[in-house]
């Protein structure tokens, strides 16, 4: 049976342009390259007769171009912003993160005695510090960095670890102070410890560990701190500094400016917690502090600390002081208080022992006072050292009935034997004739307690130091016209105390105590204080007439001052037992015993004055406790400082007169 063949396919041929007119050239089609043989049997397929048309790209090509402008429109904008409207605060902020800048503490001066031996130096310290941003789980690889680093620097610094913490905690932060003026001792331990952390954080870097590192941001910052070589000694007058080694207290506080010098400064550029060397520094060198040389001798300071604080001990008494003054120049060569305290170690002082009471302390003197009202007795020519006195058990003055310290018989005293025994009613006879009136007499007695510097400050400007209490003489009380010339109603401070006896030592002239005797600069130049003021109080003649007579307070057999007896030395001094304002209860309790004196006493050269407070334990007579500590001052202070022996013996004066002489 014959094939049938299919129906043969027609292909439409291509079309003739609509614009092509006749006679005119049919334009050839152009050559088309088939992209592969027809296959056989299959006609090639004609195209269509309708051509393809391809959408328009200028929307497009707007859209995008439009898209591209406002992109780079906001990075111009941007840029701006950066570049100019905000340049200065990320500047800043660049540099804040890449400089760190801290102080460079200035050296503190030393505080020295009088012969250069320190008492108050300054050693190597170093101040622990972080950067609180390599803390952060980014910089440390650890998530929990501030907390592991707190942990294990809390017990080496001695500082609580949530404080620590807290100050890591700070990603913002560059530099946090973590403990100030640690030993080297510290300082090692804690770079040990860093560089253990190093090692493991290596070790685990290379077994594909994160390499967390939680002690990288701990550093340190070299500085000084503050030491006292001879423990409590004259830690009254040295005071103390606080832990950013400013004076707290004493002539650390007083000083602080001389002492502390001017701070530097150092800025320089770090990476990763180390400085890079070769970016700019700069560097304010710090200028150290002025050494100051006190007028304090170091040995008989320790020899009148270790006098009262025994006798404090003893006595079970408050607290006691000890004063020693050159009388020809006024400086303090000791000031010594009981109990104490050590500066290199507060944290075992007593709050109440930690100031200077030796200036601080305001207590009625008693008999020691006594002086004064001679003094002005004797100035004024109301008296003389022989003037006869008779002096009942009792004596009615005012609203009260005055008795002396034990009864006795009526006694025959010269007034020279009136302050040889003490006696408080003697001495307000006597006092009783500096006016035709009471009035007239308390006037002239407050002239001359003010002349010897009661009620005002001593001149030493040291922190805390009460003037004293002295009223007006139109204020005084009934019983205050006749208290105040025996030392009961006026208020002093030990430093005043011994201040009257070295007016008298120095020929009636008071001396404005002193403290310092100079400065040295970081030029290592010595500046010499300021001389004291000077002031005349009573004449010479007085002076030598009261001295004459405060031998009899030790030399004479009938005397209350036997126990400060210095073989070799002629010696002049004066007991007193006071009732004492109690300041807790208020109102009179215990009693201040005290004695005060000078010696050579016909050559002068050297003041002691001691006071006890409120002894509890055996006696309570200023002559009895006080005295022997002036004593084993008074001798240390004499074989001290190299004073001859006295050259000639005392004039007796007379104490007491047979009635009708």
């Amino acid at each position: 049976m014959p094939s049938k063949e299919p129906p043969r396919r027609r292909v439409p041929g291509p079309a003739r342009p609509r614009s092509a007119a006749p006679g005119q050239a049919r334009p050839r089609p152009a050559s088309r390259r088939p992209s592969s043989a027809a296959p056989r049997g299959h006609a090639p397929r004609r195209p269509s007769s309708r051509p393809l048309r391809l959408g328009s790209p200028r929307p497009r090509l707007r859209l995008v171009s439009l898209a591209l402008t406002l992109v780079m429109l906001a990075f111009v904008v941007r840029l701006l912003q950066v570049q100019a409207v905000d340049a200065s605060a990320y500047a800043a902020k660049a540099e804040k993160n890449r400089y760190l800048e801290y102080t460079i503490s200035a050296e503190r001066g030393e505080i020295t005695d009088r012969s250069g031996i320190a008492l108050a130096t300054s050693v190597d310290a170093y101040n622990i510090t972080a950067d609180p941003k390599m803390f952060t789980p980014e910089d440390s690889k650890a998530p929990d960095a501030p907390q592991q680093a707190a942990a294990l620097l809390a017990p080496i610094l001695g500082v609580d670890a949530e404080e620590l913490t807290e100050k890591l905690s700070k990603p913002n932060s560059r530099y946090a102070v973590l403990a100030r003026r640690q030993t080297p001792q510290v300082w090692k331990q804690i770079k040990d410890l860093k560089s253990v952390f190093a090692e493991k954080a290596q070790k685990d870097k290379a077994d594909g560990g994160t390499g967390a590192n939680v002690l990288a941001g701990v550093f340190q910052e070299a500085t000084t701190k503050r030491v006292y070589p001879n423990g409590g000694l004259a830690a009254g007058i040295l005071g103390y500094v606080n832990a950013e080694g400013r004076g707290a207290g004493g002539l650390e506080s007083q000083l602080d400016q001389e002492l502390a010098g001017k701070d530097g400064e150092i800025k320089y550029a770090q990476s990763g917690g180390r400085r890079v060397p070769t970016a700019g520094t700069r560097e304010v060198p710090a200028v150290a502090g002025s050494d100051i040389e006190l007028t304090i001798d170091r040995d008989i300071q320790w020899a009148a600390q270790q006098a009262i604080s025994k006798q404090v001990k003893k006595s079970k008494a408050d607290r006691g002081y000890v004063i020693v003054q050159n009388a020809r120049t006024g400086e303090v060569l000791a000031m010594a208080n009981a109990p104490g305290f050590d500066p290199n170690d507060l944290s075992q002082a007593d709050a109440a022992s930690l100031g200077n009471a030796a200036l601080q302390d305001v207590y009625e003197p008693g008999s020691t006072s006594k002086v004064m009202s001679m003094a002005a007795v004797l100035e004024e020519k109301a008296a003389g050292p022989g003037t006869h006195v008779t002096v009942p058990n009792r004596l009615h003055r005012g609203d009260r009935l005055f008795r002396d310290d034990i009864d006795h018989i009526t006694w025959y005293l010269t007034l020279n034997g009136v302050l040889a025994k003490s006696s408080n009613i003697g001495t307000i006879l006597a006092t009783g004739q500096l006016g035709k009136t009471q009035a007239a007499a308390n006037k002239v007695l407050y002239s001359y307690l003010r002349k010897f510097g009661i009620g005002s400050p001593t001149g030493l400007d040291y922190p805390g130091e009460t003037p004293g209490i002295l009223a007006r003489p139109q204020d005084w009380s009934t019983s205050q016209q006749y208290t105040i010339p025996f030392g009961q109603g006026l208020s002093l401070n030990a430093m005043q105390a011994a201040s009257v006896y070295s007016t008298i030592a120095n020929g009636g002239v008071r001396i404005q105590p002193t403290l310092v005797r100079g400065t040295k600069g970081a030029d290592g130049r010595f500046t010499p204080a300021d001389a004291p003021e000077q002031t005349r109080v009573v004449s010479e003649k007085t002076a030598k007439s009261l001295a004459r007579m405060l031998e009899s307070v030790v030399g004479d057999e009938e005397g209350t001052g036997t126990k400060a007896r210095i073989p070799g030395y002629r010696v002049a001094g004066k007991t007193g037992t006071a009732n004492r304002v109690d300041p807790v209860r208020g109102g009179y309790h215990g009693y201040t015993a005290s004695f005060a004196g000078f010696a050579p006493s016909d050559n002068p050269q050297i003041t002691v004055y001691c006071a006890i407070q409120n002894p509890t334990k055996g006696s309570y007579f200023g002559g009895q406790i006080c005295g022997p500590i002036y004593k084993q001052v008074m001798e240390f202070a004499l074989k001290t400082l190299q004073i001859a022996p006295s050259g000639s013996k005392p004039a007796r004066l007379p104490v007491s007169f047979q009635p009708g002489e």
